[in-house]
């Protein structure tokens, strides 16, 4: 099997350059669909699983100043603001505030309306429940898109014992792409 690793070495250091290449504007723009999709979805009632709870929480962290009606419309723009922004990569920063301010809304049910998102609190949630905690993955999304916004990138590295590297992915911010 020993004569099958330099083949396997090569394909796996393409795979994980191209991964390295590619990883991190894939995730920006399916993180914007997932947001572009669930905002448009507001927009049109009864579509959306999370209007109900998503209505009765901002009606509750305003004290009561929105009616359901206008703070639908508002979520469901500012949602897919989120996504446009994502999927086009403009005004980064504006965006990736946006939807940290929009996961911390998106999180407070479970501490508000405990008994509406698990049907055993704290481990057994609901579908509204599983609904909001898989925004732990968007929101670690968001961190590692944030890293990028001042140039971070990710590379594919392979260093042999003595230091010396020999595989570097390319560069996606450099002129030449």
């Amino acid at each position: 099997m020993t004569y099958l690793e330099p083949a396997f070495n090569r394909i796996d250091t393409r795979i994980t350059a191209w991964m390295a290449r590619y990883g991190v504007l894939l995730l920006r723009v399916s993180l914007g669909i997932v947001f572009l999709w669930f905002g448009v979805l507001k927009f049109f009632p009864g579509l959306s699983p999370a209007q109900e709870l998503a209505t009765q929480t901002i009606a509750a962290l305003t004290f009561g100043r929105l009616s359901p009606g206008v703070s639908i419309v508002i979520l469901a723009c500012w949602e897919s603001l989120i996504g446009i922004g994502l999927i086009l990569g403009v005004f980064m920063r504006a965006t990736l505030l946006l939807l940290f301010l929009q996961m911390l809304g998106a999180i407070t049910p479970l501490f508000l309306y405990p008994s509406q998102v698990f049907t055993r609190i704290p481990y057994a949630p609901t579908l509204e429940g599983q609904y909001i905690i898989k925004n732990i993955v968007l929101m670690s999304a968001g961190i590692v898109i944030g890293a990028t916004v001042r140039g971070g990138r990710l590379i594919s590295e392979t260093k042999h014992a003595g230091g010396s590297t020999i595989n570097r992915a390319p560069d996606l911010h450099s002129a030449s792409h």
